[in-house]
This record gives C-alpha cells, structure tokens and sequence, in this order.
C-alpha cells in the first residue's frame, strides 16, 4: 500500500525551527515538542513536531517500510518503535483527510 499527501493540503516548512529541533537533537535533548511545519486543509491547521514533518515529506508513493527505512537513517529509534509510531500517525492523518493511500 502507497501513501500519498493529499494534493488540497498546503503546508509549510518552518526552516528555523526545523535547526532549532535538530540543535536539540544533537545535544541529546528533547525536541519534540518543537513544531517545524504547518498543515492547512478544510480551515483546520496542525502543527508536526520533526518526525511527524519528515514522515510527511515521504509520503509521496512510498510504502510505510521505505518510509520507515529512510528515516531510521536518521533518527536514533529503534526500527519497529518507529514503525509502530509512524503507522500511528499516519493512520490519524489518513482519518483526518491528509492523506490516503492507493
């Protein structure tokens, strides 16, 4: 099954906090409550924190392992904790219309 972000949805990279959480990141602190992007669809908006945004950006045909795969690259989890997250979330942003799956 292929994930793909509805075309409706704007969105927005926020650069400055996206440094800011990977600062954070590489001292070992806790960033994830730091928003690095906005989503806008149907008058709702909603903030995603660094994983949520970099989850986000994958979802442009790719299964959930390929997604999963990339990003164990780069953030220190364990392979099945950020599969069981990311499926998660996606799952909430399919529900919510964000995205959908072919």
């Amino acid at each position: 099954m292929k994930i793909f972000r509805n075309a409706d949805v704007m969105w927005r990279e926020e650069d400055e906090y996206r440094a800011q959480a990977y600062e954070r990141l590489e001292k070992g602190e806790d960033a994830e409550r730091i928003g690095t992007s906005v989503l806008f669809h149907n008058g709702m908006m909603l903030s995603l924190n660094l994983l949520g945004t970099e989850i986000w950006k994958r979802c442009e045909g790719g299964t959930i392992d390929e997604i999963v795969s990339e990003l164990t690259g780069i953030f220190d989890v364990e392979p099945e904790v950020l599969k069981k997250d990311a499926e998660a979330f996606i799952s909430e942003l399919k529900e919510k219309g964000y995205l959908r799956y072919e």
